[in-house]
């Protein structure tokens, strides 16, 4: 179901792009893990892990097997129609809405005296949560 003018990314390039990412992680996560407080090291090492094995999981799908891909793989990695992206784009207008106030209310917390780290993470999970609810109630409406 691609978009009609839409051409795929070459090999080459992808392959560039995914490395010079997988570098910047890498560097990023040593840094954190020699100069972070605590675990930030080996949490954020393993966060990118699973996203990225997750990321390797929904190209594979989408590439080998497209007929069975569901519609956020194809939207997130750009391969569905015109109704995969403005899925997607309607979606993140709604995190996007909710990210503002849900930081705000974390910032609060953090004044309050709650540990940063804890608010942290209750943050990311919330805008996940957020995202996720947003990308079925779109699906569910259009």
């Amino acid at each position: 179901m691609p978009t009609v003018g839409r051409t795929r990314p070459k090999p080459a390039l992808a392959l560039g792009a995914a490395l010079v990412a997988l570098t910047l992680l890498i560097v990023t996560g040593l840094a954190l893990r020699e100069y972070g407080p605590g675990d930030m090291g080996a949490g954020f090492l393993w966060g990118a892990a699973a996203s990225l094995a997750g990321a390797g999981v929904m190209a594979w799908r989408v590439s080998r097997r497209p007929g069975s891909a569901t519609t956020f793989e194809r939207a997130w990695t750009r391969t569905g129609d015109e109704r995969d992206d403005a899925l997607l784009t309607r979606s993140l207008a709604v995190l996007g809405l909710l990210a503002v106030p849900l930081t705000g209310v974390a910032a609060i917390a953090i004044g309050l005296g709650a540990r940063a780290e804890m608010v942290l993470t209750l943050l990311l999970v919330a805008e996940i949560a957020v995202g996720a609810v947003a990308f079925a109630v779109v699906d569910r409406r259009s």
